[in-house]
């Protein structure tokens, strides 16, 4: 969902004053980075940029971090979250053809958010719930011991 300008603003105001309150403390480039992600859901070029300025570090530096750790996204992501787990236990146990469906349903690959911005879908490596084996995760929302056609049902409680 795209923010208002006067939404951006006050997110804009509210960054700039966390930076304030913690640039000059050590090792402060994670949290502003994730207060950041916080407030815009992920860290556009231009997010990234004002952070370097603002702590007077190269925007390689800040690039670098987001690209390295999961948590950070350089793309806004959907409403919804969907993240169907493809480790070791759920593949075994047919995870790779839930994700399929959980893709055919909603006419996007992993990695990609639907147009009208509602989910965005994502291929993880362990969710940690091996004992449900095959799982996914909408937002909070556990689901386990799941089959394609599952997908269409649960799916439809979010549209």
């Amino acid at each position: 969902m795209a923010l208002s300008p006067e939404q951006i603003q006050l997110k804009d105001k509210e960054l700039k004053e966390f930076i304030e309150k913690f640039k000059d403390t050590p090792g402060p480039l994670m949290p502003i980075m994730q207060k950041a992600q916080e407030l815009y859901g992920y860290l556009s070029f231009e997010t990234q940029n004002f952070i370097a300025e603002s702590l007077g570090i190269p925007v390689s530096d800040v690039y670098g971090v987001a690209t390295f750790y999961a948590q950070f996204s350089l793309e806004p992501k959907g409403e919804h979250v969907i993240s169907v787990c493809t480790g070791t236990a759920c593949y075994v146990r047919g995870a790779q053809a839930v994700l399929e469906e959980v893709e055919k349903e909603l006419g996007i690959n992993s990695g990609s958010t639907t147009p009208d911005g509602k989910f965005t879908i994502q291929d993880t490596r362990c969710l940690g719930c091996c004992g449900l084996a095959p799982v996914m995760v909408i937002g909070s929302d556990v689901y386990g011991r799941l089959v394609p056609s599952d997908i269409k049902g649960i799916l439809e409680k979010y549209k």
